[in-house]
């Protein structure tokens, strides 16, 4: 596991891939809504990945378009949302704070 993680768009432009080497390890999806919300229905990050921060790396792949697109995200999915709340960098584009 010492293979470096990389992270791509989906070819939809509605999620991100996580891969390290040839195997895929983890995804992140999402929906845009309106022109300046979108909202993060769904992040899974393989068995084996968990605790390597491969859940924040994809949160932030998607909180950096989100700026570029100047849009505010929600958080659905409940992995996301426990990202948003340890990550205080975040909130400028975080919609609303749900515990």
């Amino acid at each position: 596991m010492a293979d470096q993680i990389q992270y791509s768009i989906s070819d939809d432009g509605l999620g991100f891939h996580a891969r390290c080497g040839a195997a895929h390890i983890g995804e992140i999806t999402f929906v845009r809504v309106g022109i300046d919300k979108m909202i993060i229905d769904h992040t899974g990050v393989d068995d084996d990945y968990r605790g390597r921060d491969v859940d924040r790396g994809l949160v932030e792949c998607v909180v950096n378009l989100a700026r570029t697109q100047r849009r505010r995200i929600l958080c659905m999915c409940p992995v996301a949302r426990a990202v948003f709340d340890r990550t205080p960098a975040f909130d400028d584009v975080r919609l609303i704070h749900m515990h």
